[in-house]
């Protein structure tokens, strides 16, 4: 009896090991070796669940269930909950048992939504291997209430089996998925390189990544600049969040990114529909600063997804860090630009200005002249002095010369040179990016010619507003002002300082009244 029952085992492991060495389809495989199990066994129905996450399973393979498990497309099985399910995510199931009462037979009873066929009580063994869990393995029969010793040792053997053919076709489908990713993300790089400024990258990354690999939700978090328009990917289209992300939602993300592994996200953080989203998540660094988090949600994600991710992030970082080192050059490239334009004005127009206006005032001198003559030359010394102050200004506006000593210092020797009376003040300190304060002194350098030529008035107050979040220019004068419903924002200097402010995220306002002076405002974010 005891040779028999031997012989018996070994044929079932024998038939077991067969099956899985013949497939290297996880879901077929699973099937096939289940029939098996169950025809060398003797016992009548079984299901497998796997379980990556705790709270998310599937129900990939079975074997006659119960009408009241197999009913609406076997929906019993593939939600909810049960206890042997609970016992393996709590770390309790560490080897085969029996459990008394199976849950969802005993729902199906209590709410008399099928027949259960007389089965009543399963066997559950944990399919494991190298310490790496993959879900239960479940078996039984009608009327069969309990498992010997030496089934229960069967069951875990052919388990142990099972667990070992999953961890080898999940690395080999590992393998395969992770060439084909790195093939995707070389397309993915080239495309990223073709855009330049930092936002179409953000937005380039998120669009593609989401495309590329077939993930449901890909977004990006700016830490940077928290009042950015977050990108992200859901199902094939592109969109932008425009409210920033809920404090749940970014906890979640710098919760996840400082994980580097992946985690079941909890419920209604993000406007998602995925049933038990697991989220991956990723810092993007740019050398030891932190630009943002890279993120997918998904039903479950590999560790290839996680190694894709990362190398997503990295190249992100770096076409990023490309994308300022090209706009720093060119502002260096427009900025030599501008000071070769300036030598060129002061070196030729300038001296022959100042020839014209020297002869003309010495040809006045001609003795016995004709009075029409001498007005002649009176007027061509004046038109041409006239020409020299406004080459003067014009070489100053191209070479602000004294603009690294300070936005204030720069504009108030501006208004100086212009022949105006400014009273500065300045509330808060920052040091300012080159982009912003640049900015602001252009937009200054006009409103300040508007009131050099119009305003008709020498007093002007410059008030400068830095905090954390902004920096908020003001210029006020008394002067004659305008109505702005005729003039609104057709000129061409007016425009101009609206597109500066546009450019950099800010806003441009002007407020005016016919003899009651003007007031401009600029406020440009940080």
């Amino acid at each position: 009896m005891e040779d028999q029952r031997h012989v018996r085992e070994l044929l079932t492991l024998k038939t077991i090991a067969e099956t899985l060495n013949r497939s290297s389809d996880l879901k077929p495989m699973l099937q096939g070796v289940l029939e098996d199990l169950l025809r060398v066994t003797g016992l009548k129905t079984g299901w497998i669940f796997l379980s990556n996450h705790k709270s998310h399973f599937t129900c990939e393979a079975d074997v006659k269930l119960p009408a009241a498990l197999a009913q609406k497309e076997k929906e019993p099985m593939c939600k909810g909950t049960c206890w042997c399910l609970n016992k393996y995510w709590d770390g309790r199931l560490n080897q085969a048992v029996n459990i008394i009462e199976c849950k969802r037979l005993e729902d199906a009873l209590h709410h008399k939504t099928g027949d259960t066929e007389g089965l009543t009580h399963h066997a559950t063994v944990p399919l494991t291997a190298a310490g790496e869990s993959f879900g239960v393995l479940n078996v039984g029969s009608p009327g069969k209430a309990t498992f010997s010793e030496e089934e229960l040792t069967l069951l875990e053997s052919v388990a142990f089996q099972i667990g070992t053919a999953i961890k080898r076709i999940r690395l080999y489908q590992d393998e395969q998925k992770r060439a084909e990713n790195y093939l995707k993300l070389e397309t993915l790089t080239r495309e990223l390189w073709r855009h330049e400024s930092d936002e179409e990258i953000v937005r380039a990354i998120v669009h593609h990544t989401g495309q590329s690999f077939n993930w449901p939700f890909v977004g990006f978090l700016s830490t940077s600049k928290p009042n950015a328009i977050h990108p992200f990917y859901e199902n094939g289209e592109i969109s932008s969040m425009n409210n920033p992300y809920s404090k749940e939602a970014i906890h979640e993300l710098q919760k996840a990114a400082r994980r580097d592994q992946p985690a079941t996200l909890r419920k209604n953080v993000f406007p998602i529909h995925l049933q038990s989203p697991v989220i991956l998540a990723k810092h993007v660094m740019i050398r030891d600063e932190e630009i943002g988090i890279l993120f997918t949600l998904h039903q479950s994600v590999s560790k290839s997804d996680g190694e894709i991710l990362q190398a997503v992030a990295d190249h992100m970082a770096l076409a990023i860090e490309q994308s300022r080192v090209n706009d720093k050059r060119q502002e260096l490239i427009l900025s030599e630009e501008r000071n070769r334009l300036a030598r060129d004005l002061h070196d030729s127009v300038s001296q022959k200005l100042f020839s014209l206006s020297m002869t003309a005032r010495g040809a006045q001198n001609i003795p016995n002249a004709p009075h029409i003559l001498s007005d002649a030359l009176q007027d061509i010394q004046q038109l041409s002095q006239e020409a020299m102050q406004e080459m003067r200004t014009l070489i100053w506006q191209l070479r602000p010369v004294g603009i690294e000593a300070g936005l204030m210092t720069s504009l108030k020797s501006y208004a100086v040179g212009l022949g105006l009376n400014p009273n500065c003040d300045v509330s808060g300190f920052k040091l300012l990016p080159r982009p912003i304060e640049e900015a602001l002194f252009r937009i200054g350098q006009e409103s300040l010619n508007n009131i050099q030529k119009h305003a008709g008035v020498a007093d002007v107050t410059l008030h400068l507003l830095i905090n954390e979040q902004v920096a908020t220019l003001t210029i006020v004068d008394f002067g004659n002002g305008f109505h702005q419903e005729t003039v609104g924002d057709c000129t061409l200097g007016l425009r101009g300082m609206k597109e500066r402010a546009a450019l950099l995220g800010g806003t441009f306002s002007i407020f005016s009244k016919r003899k009651s002076g003007t007031k401009i405002q600029v406020r440009l974010p940080l």
